[in-house]
């Protein structure tokens, strides 16, 4: 049986009752739920992060004179730059646990949420907020709440607790850089208070040598430039740490490297002497050897560490530039509109869905009479729901 466009509509038309009842309890229920949804409030902040400045790059040419720092200047280049989106490491610190957890705790939110414990306190957080990175560079940052005064507090948080945090992180190639240094200073430390002790242990044992100018001068002279190669060697393990072998950084500092220990083996080899292989002295009295020994390690101590804290130094003044970057553009204010819920398009949809319900409610109960009406589908309906209920179907 062919049915047309205009026997649909007539069908229609004669069940308009059914179609109306069936709509208007959608939108009786469209309405429920629009009175009974709490209300919400979305309050919105934008942030800059901090962003590639060859501030650093400065500074570490002005000190390129200093011995031992020369090539620090290409480390300032590089770091955040690597990353694809560099948002995206904020981003994530914004929606980390630390962060979480200092936001619930500071507005009591697991007495708001009705949590038994923080991990629903931090899902229901996360739920209500939503952190993206637009295509202008800035990280946006939304909250919804019921209380319009709270929401624009826990937005303004957020930003709080990411500066607290990344106090706290070597997030920034100045802050990788510090904290590499700092270790590197600590071991100098305690290796020049060591040398320290023995040069003191050897003058009370051995006495006062004295020591011609020449002496002295090559003992300070290679002091030094065993200090600058060890301090190279530093710079070039921090390049490691966060660059590949194709960073022309990483290049120069091992062209550096390679430089001042040819030179090194070369000054060492012009004062070889059997007698005294590691540092190379001829003709020195016997009793004078380990004070030469004693005196030489002290000095390359002394050296090293004064190298490395200004190395140190460097970093912690970039790490102190950089910690003050990240920037509130726009922030969080109470909002004076409700964010959901959306009175206007939830009765609208429910009118929608009602209507549509109905009219397959209409369709369904001409099916029903045409089936009834006809002999061969009603033994059609029978077999189908044998079929159904697993019965052997009866032959049509």
């Amino acid at each position: 049986m062919e049915i047309s466009l205009l026997d649909v509509l007539t069908q229609f038309a004669y069940r308009k009752w059914l179609i109306a009842k069936v709509t208007g309890v959608a939108i009786c229920v469209g309405l429920a739920l629009c009175f009974l949804l709490p209300v919400k409030y979305t309050a919105t902040t934008r942030l800059l992060t901090p962003q590639q400045s060859p501030s650093s790059a400065t500074l570490m040419s002005q000190l390129s004179s200093s011995p031992g720092v020369g090539s620090l200047a290409a480390l300032a280049g590089g770091g955040l730059s690597a990353l694809k989106d560099p948002n995206a490491l904020y981003v994530a610190l914004l929606n980390s646990r630390p962060v979480a957890d200092a936001i619930i705790q500071r507005f009591g939110l697991s007495q708001v949420y009705h949590a038994r414990n923080m991990t629903i306190a931090r899902k229901r957080l996360a739920q209500n907020t939503v952190t993206v990175s637009d295509k202008a560079g800035l990280i946006v940052l939304s909250v919804t709440d019921q209380d319009k005064q709270r929401v624009a507090a826990i937005a303004n948080a957020y930003t709080d607790e990411l500066r607290d945090l990344m106090k706290t992180m070597a997030v920034t190639e100045a802050s990788q850089r510090r904290l590499f240094y700092e270790e590197q200073l600590k071991q100098a430390k305690e290796a020049l208070v060591a040398a320290e002790l023995a040069f003191l242990q050897v003058q009370q044992k051995k006495g006062m040598v004295q020591l011609d100018a020449q002496a002295r001068a090559m003992i300070e002279s290679i002091a030094a430039l065993r200090a600058k190669v060890v301090a190279q060697e530093v710079e070039v393990q921090s390049l490691r740490s966060y660059s590949t072998e194709q960073n022309s950084a990483l290049q120069l500092a091992e062209r550096e490297l390679s430089s001042l220990q040819e030179e090194l083996a070369r000054m060492e080899q012009q004062n070889h002497s059997a007698g005294f292989s590691d540092m190379g002295f001829a003709d020195v009295p016997g009793a004078g050897l380990d004070y030469l020994r004693a005196e030489h390690d002290l000095k390359f101590r002394q050296a090293l560490f004064d190298l490395l804290q200004k190395q140190y130094e460097i970093a912690r003044l970039d790490e102190a530039k950089e910690a003050v970057i990240i920037q509130v553009v726009e922030p969080a204010i109470e909002p004076e509109q409700k964010s959901s819920p959306r009175r206007a398009f939830l009765l609208l949809l429910f009118t929608f869905a009602g209507l549509i319900a109905g009219c397959a409610a209409a369709l369904m109960s001409w099916w029903c009479e045409q089936v009834r009406a006809n002999p061969d589908q009603t033994k059609s309906w029978r077999a189908l729901k044998s079929a159904f209920a697993g019965q052997k179907p009866e032959s049509i």
